[in-house]
């Protein structure tokens, strides 16, 4: 059977909750200085995010398994004045279950998201890769994604 990606629902809370543990892991490890193992949302947080439009939740579904997911935020600049009048989809995080990864799960996502944006009426799609995370950089590169802001820092 193929994957299916549809919008999340509230039955699928515990299996994102699942992912965002994955998420969170992976970037425990590679910045334990700025994470903590915890998960991103609590239940109820996740619940009030799938009941906005302007914070859509995609789930990639394979006979009634959660693969994985793609939570995406509209946007729109607030000053105007400096930045043109549009509307963007930012991706705030994709995650495919450690045991699916490799089976085109997140391409799957990826594409439905980009589906989704230009049927929204989205001049473009962003995300934020963390540098300690070189397979997602390596990802997001292969679907030909390219870099248009960077992030320093300088830890004192």
């Amino acid at each position: 059977m193929a994957i299916m990606v549809r919008r999340a629902t509230k039955q699928d809370i515990p299996a994102i909750m699942e992912l965002l543990k994955q998420v969170n892991k992976v970037h425990y490890d590679g910045r334990p200085d700025l994470f903590k193992l915890a998960t991103k949302y609590t239940e109820d947080e996740l619940e009030a995010i799938l009941n906005d439009d302007n914070t859509p939740i995609f789930v990639a579904d394979k006979e009634g398994n959660v693969l994985g997911h793609g939570f995406c935020v509209f946007q729109r600049p607030a000053n105007t004045r400096l930045l043109t009048d549009i509307l963007t989809l930012y991706i705030d995080d994709i995650c495919v279950d450690e045991k699916a990864r490799g089976e085109n799960v997140g391409r799957a996502i990826y594409d439905h998201i980009i589906d989704f944006a230009r049927k929204s009426g989205c001049y473009n799609v962003t995300l934020n890769v963390w540098n300690c995370n070189p397979g997602a950089m390596k990802f997001y590169e292969k679907l030909g994604l390219e870099p248009y802001k960077i992030g320093m820092e300088k830890i004192l």
